[in-house]
């Protein structure tokens, strides 16, 4: 297939109150509002094919820039290529469900991981400690080093309530994924997550709060630590 073959599939695969969702999301035209699901099929056909991805993913649409991150080849792309991916992140959904997703299946994941944290910028520091979260959750605990952990944990704590939006999610979410999935540090993750406490995030009625201690008491109470996921990409 080449690459209008696939954008005319997700066309019809696309559905308006998808869009509408994906939208309200910060997606923003062109885009058809694609199930994620749905893009299944079309990756059967596929399989991993690069040259394709990077096709996809230039075109600007939103769901082809997803299905560019379903089918690309981690292994076939240097740091360059994820610099540009990234610059092309225009919202969470791309930084931190398609760019930061592929990046974990990479030898180069944490060192590209940890430049993006430090650049002070908020979609490239979501998608870094996005990128952790992934790999926490999927490779054995002994690649870490448990002292980097400990040390990015309190980071954490010192930053995250003065942190862009986006960036504010992924580290709370850092937080419970050292509990959950890293179990040499799951007690320090606790006790972070306590000192934390509540983070708030968005502005007047659209705020919300996140506790990463009640979802790890959650996790605990249905049996999931040192959860690890099969694979990274569906």
């Amino acid at each position: 297939m080449n690459v209008d073959m696939v954008m005319q599939e997700l066309e019809a695969l696309g559905k308006e109150r998808t869009k509408r969702m994906y939208q309200s999301n910060g997606a923003r035209e062109p885009l058809f509002g694609v199930a994620t699901g749905g893009m299944k099929p079309i990756f059967r056909k596929i399989k991993r094919n690069q040259p394709l991805a990077e096709q996809l993913y230039a075109t600007g649409n939103y769901d082809a820039m997803y299905f560019a991150g379903v089918i690309a080849d981690p292994k076939a792309m240097s740091e360059a290529d994820f610099e540009r991916w990234m610059n092309g992140a225009y919202f969470y959904m791309l930084s931190d469900y398609v760019v930061a997703v592929t990046l974990a299946e990479t030898d180069i994941a944490q060192e590209v991981s940890d430049k993006w944290i430090a650049s002070g910028i908020e979609l490239k520091m979501s998608a870094g400690w996005s990128c952790y979260c992934w790999l926490l959750g999927n490779r054995p605990d002994r690649e870490f080093s448990e002292e980097k952990i400990a040390g990015m944990l309190e980071l954490v704590k010192n930053t995250i309530h003065d942190a862009p939006e986006r960036t504010k999610y992924a580290m709370n979410n850092f937080i419970y994924t050292v509990a959950v999935s890293y179990l040499p540090l799951h007690d320090k993750a606790v006790e972070i997550a306590k000192e934390v406490g509540p983070v708030e995030v968005g502005h007047g009625a659209k705020s919300k709060s996140l506790n990463a201690s009640v979802n790890i008491q959650k996790a605990v109470d249905k049996g999931q630590l040192g959860f690890k996921r099969k694979y990274v990409r569906c």
